[in-house]
């Protein structure tokens, strides 16, 4: 079975897209990373795989819509982060 890619959409300066890529980098979890700094085009499709969020970072684990920083942070408090990328992986 192929591994599912995690793409985080990101800017500059973003401490809440540094923190969710920080996160990940803990739990050895590589990503790809697409900036829609100054990229309209970009941060619009962002937005539409997103479901209308516009917020940075918004983030994928394979075609699941994870959320933002928050909702990563959550599912690490929540005890379901692990199983999720466990899931992505197998």
């Amino acid at each position: 079975m192929e591994v599912q890619e995690v793409v985080i959409y990101t800017t500059m300066y973003c401490p809440y897209c540094e923190r969710a890529k920080a996160l990940l980098g803990a739990k050895n979890v590589a990503f790809r990373e697409v900036a829609v700094d100054g990229d309209r085009a970009l941060r619009q499709a962002m937005t539409e795989l997103a479901g209308g969020r516009t917020s940075v970072p918004q983030i994928f684990f394979g075609t699941r819509h994870v959320g933002g920083c928050d909702d990563l942070v959550a599912l690490e408090r929540e005890g379901i982060l692990d199983s999720l990328l466990h899931e992505l992986a197998s």
